[in-house]
């Protein structure tokens, strides 16, 4: 029986397709946040000095990141073959697991040296859960998503992770407010890892309420269902991963890496990163839902490549001016939330123009990939590339340099798109 689309199963694959996304980068964003306090605790030892224990917490952010392509493989093949739903439900539980064992892990103080192995452990459990949630979360928005819709749709993928980071920096700001800095690195940066357990519960209730696509349920009941030709599906992988790494890279730097960048670099305080990070944030949630819905009017490729050419014009400025000393509070929070803003333009239509690029057959595993291998070279690693190169080469403007290198090459992958893509039907 082939599932119809109907005004509930809409709303219902947007709330079931991003609560799990919510929920995944409210994590992964508190990791980043805490990224200071995670290294005192887990990387710290006698021999060790700050940076060397913040390169080696990055070390393990990052490492996360390359199991997620491993996710997006095993949990896309499952999800092309089986379905989005009962794989979504699979790859929730893991991430509500491995989240909240962080918050129980013991530190280096306690066990040794078996702390940071333990840590790692747990980040590569959650890394092949992240891999496997962005390619079936977008393939239920955009597939049940109304003609001409599924740029608004895809960008509730992007904008809950706005609100995951933003959620993080805040409870992270709140702790750093309300608690001693003795308190904060003894046991309040366990907190936000222990709340990832009812957030996730109530995010199964939902995942448990949702139907299959239309489109995978369609293809399902071919008779002669068309396999998706591996060569085909490579290629677009490789494409993908040009569109979006100015996205991935410019995103994890402005959005997560600032506060250990402002703290380590530029002598800001905790409190001072995190306002800062949340600002970023909020330019970013700001325009992401905008920019997904003006690409469904005039096309992914203008909003994309505006997003990414942005990144290149104003990445020096605006990074100047956070390490210029003379300027005020209010020019550096413009700063910072202009920053997250040009970086929505990128994200708001990225989920649509990633789904548009493979067949039902083949998109759970190919846009997840295409993503997962993105965010695992250029986000994934941008805090331990960034903090790396500042260390050796004593530039403090190797933040600019980074985004704007990867967001030239965006601009010339993403001004390859088909001006009509939002106009044509999702391949079977």
């Amino acid at each position: 029986m082939l599932t119809v689309s109907t005004p509930t199963s809409h709303r219902r694959s947007l709330v079931a397709g991003t609560v799990g996304n919510f929920v995944e980068w409210y994590e992964f964003g508190a990791y980043g946040f805490f990224a200071t306090v995670i290294a005192a605790n887990f990387f710290s030892t006698t021999a060790t000095s700050d940076a060397e224990s913040l390169i080696k917490t990055y070390a393990s952010f990052a490492l996360a990141f390359f199991f997620r392509p491993i996710g997006a493989a095993i949990f896309g093949r499952v999800g092309d073959r089986i379905g989005r739903r009962p794989t979504l439900i699979l790859v929730l539980l893991l991430m509500t697991a491995s989240t909240t064992l962080i918050g129980v892990l013991p530190t280096y103080a306690s066990v040794g040296a078996l702390a940071p192995w333990l840590l790692t452990l747990v980040r590569a459990l959650q890394g092949l859960s992240a891999g496997g949630e962005f390619g079936g979360a977008v393939s239920i928005m955009t597939e049940f998503a109304p003609p001409g819709r599924r740029g608004r749709y895809g960008a509730w993928q992007s904008f809950t992770v706005a609100l995951g980071l933003l959620a993080g920096a805040g409870l992270a700001a709140i702790l750093a407010t309300v608690l001693s800095k003795e308190a904060l690195t003894d046991w309040g940066w366990r907190v936000p890892f222990l709340v990832a357990f009812p957030l996730g519960l109530v995010a199964l209730w939902l995942r448990l309420r949702l139907e299959e696509t239309p489109s995978f349920t369609r293809a399902s009941a071919a008779a002669e269902p068309r396999p998706a030709g591996a060569g085909e599906v490579a290629r677009a992988i490789a494409l993908g991963i040009g569109r979006l790494m100015g996205w991935s890279a410019a995103g994890y730097t402005f959005l997560v890496v600032m506060p250990s960048y402002l703290q380590a670099t530029l002598n800001a305080t905790f409190q001072q990163a995190l306002v800062a990070t949340v600002l970023a944030n909020a330019g970013f949630a700001a325009s992401i839902l905008p920019a997904g819905a003006l690409s469904d009017r005039i096309g992914r490729r203008p909003v994309m490549v505006t997003g990414a050419a942005l990144v290149v014009v104003l990445a020096f400025p605006l990074l100047n001016l956070l390490q210029d000393k003379e300027a005020g509070t209010a020019a550096k929070g413009a700063a910072v939330f202009a920053a997250g803003l040009v970086v929505g333009l990128m994200a708001g239509p990225g989920p649509a123009m990633l789904a548009e690029m493979f067949p039902t057959r083949a998109r759970y595993t190919g846009l997840g990939l295409a993503y997962s291998l993105s965010n695992a070279v250029f986000s994934g690693s941008a805090g331990l590339i960034i903090t790396e190169l500042i260390k050796r080469t004593k530039n403090i403007d190797i933040p600019a340099w980074y985004v704007v290198v990867t967001c030239a090459v965006s601009v010339v992958a993403l001004l390859t798109l088909r001006g009509d893509d939002h106009r044509r039907e999702l391949r079977d």
